[in-house]
């Protein structure tokens, strides 16, 4: 026997009785508090809530065949929920404070009729009972959203064709474009000049023509062909905003190029997603008819996009996150139970742990994804705390691998290839709305990554025209536009990290850093960091690396290392976010140390002119690599103040990337073995005196010439083990014992 098909009024009682009868059990699909949807309702009567949020999950339990017939015809049951929702009826239990233009308007057309009705009968009333009588989507307000069911797999843009006509879809992809929020009209009113008749018009199409002549009875009777004028006031009018998403790149198959889709949203649904960031979406998947001339030409084709019921974003921004208590209480622990040195290598070890060594490296992308603290002066000037690295090398280092991993550790990260990238690409394009014709700012990459990280691979393959936009924000962390009448400033709070080949294919020691990379001055010195990857034959790394790379191909996993085991990628995120909210200070005690380490640097410069250039951006740097370490030992409960190991770990990692570069260059030093370069460091700050050298005195020196803590105190026992020296008992001397 075939199935009965249900009626609407029968399929209207049992969402109705859905609504009275469903209570939530425990553990079940919803992880909300309210038990019952009762409670919405009575949220939405006391102007506490304006949408009314039905989980597919419930019905499901509830229903299992109404579940289905929504999924199948979901915008057919947004009219039914909302018809049995003005069933219900749900009187206000508080009194509402602010009431809208339009409540007062309904209220006062309300109390005109129940004054008219007693003053006169029925039947003399009928006509006054017809003006004023209101469309039910006037008298709303709230909406009704669907929630899919949990176990609903996520489809791409690809995957969605004709049949889901009017289902419910949930997707996944990126958002590229975002209109402003508007007011669209749902119901328009209209006040008659002749009969003072109220008229009105629910619209539903995205167009509509207005009416102008009362079809009221009292005109129709008299012939009068009153004039009608819209009251705005008593008209309902809902926000409206258009979204692009793109699908996401693993999606896209081979050689093909990535499809798009139109997103309309209503309500309390706008303003959930701007441009980069990567969301799961649900709605309908509805056609939109063309209009005028566009109907002629398209024939029998239509244009679809998707009315969404719910944007959920996949990876929020440090601002956006909420960690709730167990979370942080978590990696609190993880802080507090081991030593922050430690900590500090194990979260850069978790950053592409199946790419062997590179630590130095690795540990300057963990401050890039942590960052400074931005600085805005009394008189409004501004500092940026964004941290900006650059990678240089020979081809096969694993850039590329590690700027795709920093994409996907980000909270907001886009990738994009120099040759691939034009300067309104990185910056932002003029383009026209296709609702009101105005001209608008589509941003770029830059602009879509902003709160985020921008990673620019081949960097060196730019033309010198797209590169010169990168310079305002690598800075000043704006986009300065004046195109098409357009004159503003965007936000790109971006940090940039980018990777660059040699000119001549392999880097050329004979030739300085700026030959070899063929970027101008002007733009090297606003990267932080500078490190040069070379690709040298060395028969001890060449084992450890092909050992490595076997290993992650057999296993289809990184080796284990016996130091410690790396954090999830998961955790990692959650770490950094939680580091991100920390706003260190700088003790004043740290003054000379920080001056004296920038003095040294520009001497050094001044004996060697083939040192890499060291200017104010390279205290600046200082600045910001020391307040990022400090942001790590996120256990610090009181206020956040950088130490003097801080600040020698950022002066240390400088060192070491200079040093990269010196090295290329058949150096001023060999790194070969660092015992012997400590020990040339605190024999040369004895030379002269009595024999006596302060401990921390030759740290300091040792750590501002690239050297690490572990490496000086080797140096200082394995020299005390052949007697050359001693350390007195309160640790604060080295005496030689010549002396």
């Amino acid at each position: 026997m075939s199935k009965t098909v249900p009626t609407y009024e029968q399929d209207t009682e049992r969402c109705k009785k859905f609504l009275e009868e469903f209570v939530r059990t425990d553990g079940g699909a919803s992880q909300d508090e309210d038990t019952s949807y009762k409670t919405q309702l009575l949220d939405v009567a006391n102007r506490k809530s304006t949408s009314v949020t039905i989980h597919l999950d419930d019905v499901q339990e509830y229903d299992h065949d109404l579940a289905d017939a929504i999924a199948g015809n979901t915008k057919r049951y947004l009219e039914m929920f909302s018809a049995a929702i003005d069933q219900i009826g749900v009187q206000p239990t508080d009194e509402v404070a602010d009431m809208s233009p339009l409540d007062v308007f309904v209220s006062h057309r309300r109390l005109l009729m129940e004054t008219s009705q007693s003053a006169q009968g029925r039947e003399e009333n009928r006509m006054e009972q017809h003006r004023t009588r209101y469309p039910p989507s006037l008298l709303r307000r709230y909406s009704v959203l669907f929630q899919p069911p949990s176990q609903d797999k996520r489809m791409s843009i690809r995957q969605v064709e004709a049949c889901h006509i009017g289902k419910l879809v949930q997707l996944e992809g990126i958002v590229i474009r975002s209109t402003p929020v508007k007011p669209q009209i749902t119901v328009a009113t209209y006040a008659c000049e002749r009969c003072n008749s109220e008229i009105y018009q629910t619209i539903t199409s995205p167009t509509f023509m207005p009416m102008t002549v009362c079809n009221s009875d009292i005109c129709v009777t008299n012939k009068w062909n009153g004039r009608l004028q819209m009251m705005c006031r008593g008209s309902r009018f809902q926000k409206f905003q258009e979204l692009k998403i793109q699908e996401m790149a693993k999606d896209v198959p081979t050689g093909h190029v990535p499809r798009t889709m139109t997103v309309h949203a209503y309500g309390d649904v706008t303003r959930c997603a701007s441009p980069g960031d990567q969301i799961i979406i649900s709605g309908i998947f509805l056609p939109k008819p063309h209009q005028g001339f566009k109907a002629i030409r398209a024939g029998l084709l239509s244009d679809t996009y998707l009315e969404a019921q719910s944007i959920e974003q996949v990876k929020k921004t440090h601002t956006n996150t909420s960690l709730d208590e167990d979370t942080r209480e978590e990696l609190m622990d993880i802080s507090r139970e081991i030593s922050d040195h430690s900590t500090y290598d194990r979260l850069a070890a978790s950053i592409a742990p199946a790419i062997h060594g590179l630590v130095d490296v690795k540990k300057a992308l963990l401050l890039l994804l942590v960052g400074g603290t931005d600085r805005h002066m009394a008189d409004g000037m501004k500092i940026r705390g964004c941290v900006n690295v650059c990678l240089v090398g020979d081809p096969g280092v694993a850039k590329s691998q590690l700027l795709k991993e920093v994409t996907v550790l980000a909270p907001r990260g886009v990738y994009t290839t120099g040759r691939g990238s034009s300067g309104v690409g990185l910056t932002a394009a003029v383009t026209k709305d296709q609702y009101t014709g105005e001209l608008m700012l589509e941003g770029g990459a830059l602009v879509l990554a902003d709160m985020g990280v921008c990673c620019i691979d081949e960097f060196d393959k730019m033309d010198e025209s797209d590169r010169t936009s990168i310079h305002e924000v690598m800075e000043q962390q704006t986009v300065s536009i004046a195109k098409a009448g357009i004159t503003t400033s965007l936000n790109a709070r971006a940090s940039i990290l980018a990777a660059a080949n040699p000119l001549y294919g392999r880097y050329n020691p004979n030739k300085t850093t700026q030959q070899n990379v063929n970027l101008p001055t002007a733009l090297l010195s606003r990267f932080d960091l500078l490190f040069l990857l070379l690709d040298r034959p060395d028969m001890d790394n060449d084992t450890r690396l092909a050992h490595h790379i076997c290993y992650v191909h057999t296993h289809n996993d990184y080796p284990p290392t016996a130091e410690s085991t790396p954090f999830d990628k998961e955790v990692l995120r959650n770490y950094i976010t939680m580091a991100k909210e920390r706003v260190p200070t700088i003790p004043r005690d740290l003054t000379d140390t920080i001056v004296g380490a920038y003095l040294a640097k520009r001497k050094e410069m001044t004996e060697n002119p083939n040192i890499q250039y060291t200017g104010a951006r390279t205290l600046l740097a200082i600045l910001r690599l020391a307040t990022a370490l400090c942001k790590l030992r996120i256990h610090e409960t009181a206020d956040a103040k950088v130490t003097r190991d801080d600040v020698e770990e950022a002066i240390r990692l400088m060192e070491v990337s200079q040093a990269s570069i010196e090295e290329s260059k058949g150096g001023v030093r060999d790194l070969e073995d660092p015992t012997d370069e400590i020990y040339r460091i605190i024999n040369g700050l004895q030379a002269g005196g009595n024999g006596q050298v302060e401990v921390k005195l030759a740290r300091t020196q040792a750590t501002y010439s690239g050297f690490t803590p572990e490496q000086f105190d080797d140096c200082i026992n394995h020299y005390e083990d052949l007697g050359v020296w001693f350390v007195n008992e309160a640790k604060t001397k080295i005496v030689f014992v010549e002396a």
